[in-house]
């Protein structure tokens, strides 16, 4: 992937750094770089962006007001502008492939790999699939190539805090937030929790497993709405890939079924709900898995 900064006059020229963020695309860029995800990246000010700043400014022991009052922009410096050049390599170019509508079809797939061009550009900088359309007017992203240069945030990386304490998950929020040991907040993400209030589990979990690029065992019984669930019925095992039904990782707790894990739909994370377990985009279920490890507490509150 190449690289290059870059700034837009429609979100600000200001190109000295360090300095504070002037707009909510640098403020989301910059609490993602941080942690704080806010959900995909667009530049629109909405309730996760606002929630993500808000759990920064607790962590800076500020009043969380979801404002970008100048204390909250000066403790949020950028070292670095929120927009650069980007390209997808060949080899990324070369894994796309379709995903199968189908259980079964999926389950004989070499990989659940990212379909499109722009669903890669999407996923791997953090970005709502209509940003990126409007960042880059013209662009045909069906025939991106190796040589083709697209704007996206410079989002990418996350700095790492250390392993956490231990995690909270918030149903009535709809947010996972990640602890140091003596209680300081190290990173916030958005979370789907479960449709049916009788799954939604409550007090203290234990991590069991934390894995990377997991497999997925498809079990009929967990999706009784499906009718070809019901025609199957057996399980499949799933291949891992970013279109995976538990997305880039899995983190498994101990209560049989359940886990926090990543998610092909990052988009609808927060806003629709699960069978049972939380789900992350998976590019903050990637960074969740630098924070956890087996044994750790778990605290899922109303």
């Amino acid at each position: 992937t190449g690289v290059q900064t870059c700034a837009l006059p429609i979100f600000g020229d200001i190109d000295i750094f360090p300095r504070p963020p002037v707009t909510w695309l640098e403020t989301q860029v910059e609490l993602s770089r941080r942690g704080f995800s806010g959900g995909p990246i667009d530049g629109i000010r909405g309730p996760q962006s606002s929630a993500a700043l808000r759990a920064f400014q607790r962590s800076r022991g500020l009043a969380p007001s979801g404002e970008l009052d100048d204390r909250t922009a000066r403790e949020l410096e950028m070292e670095a502008p929120a927009l650069a050049w980007f390209s997808l390599a060949s080899d990324d170019l070369a894994g796309l492939q379709p995903l199968s509508t189908t259980w079964l079809g999926k389950s004989r797939q070499t990989a659940l790999a990212h379909e499109t061009a722009l669903e890669l550009a999407t996923e791997r900088y953090r970005a709502g699939a209509g940003f990126l359309w409007r960042m880059n007017p013209g662009l045909d992203w069906d025939a991106v190539t190796a040589d083709t240069l697209f704007v996206a945030p410079a989002a990418e990386f996350v700095a790492r805090p250390g392993r956490a304490g231990f995690v909270e998950i918030r149903l009535a929020e709809k947010v996972l937030e990640a602890f140091a040991a003596d209680g300081r907040l190290l990173a916030h993400f958005p979370t789907s929790i479960a449709r049916r209030v009788e799954k939604r589990p409550l007090g203290d979990l234990k991590v069991t497993v934390v894995v990377a690029n997991p497999d997925y065992t498809f079990d009929p019984a967990v999706f009784p709405e499906s009718e070809e669930a019901k025609e199957l019925g057996r399980k499949l095992i799933l291949p891992p890939g970013p279109n995976n039904p538990v997305g880039v990782a899995w983190v498994g707790l101990d209560r049989s079924g359940y886990g926090i894990h990543g998610t092909p739909d990052p988009a609808k994370v927060g806003h629709t709900e699960s069978h049972g377990c939380f789900r992350l985009a998976n590019w903050d279920a990637q960074t969740l898995l630098g924070l956890v490890w087996m044994g750790m507490t778990v605290r899922v509150v109303p």
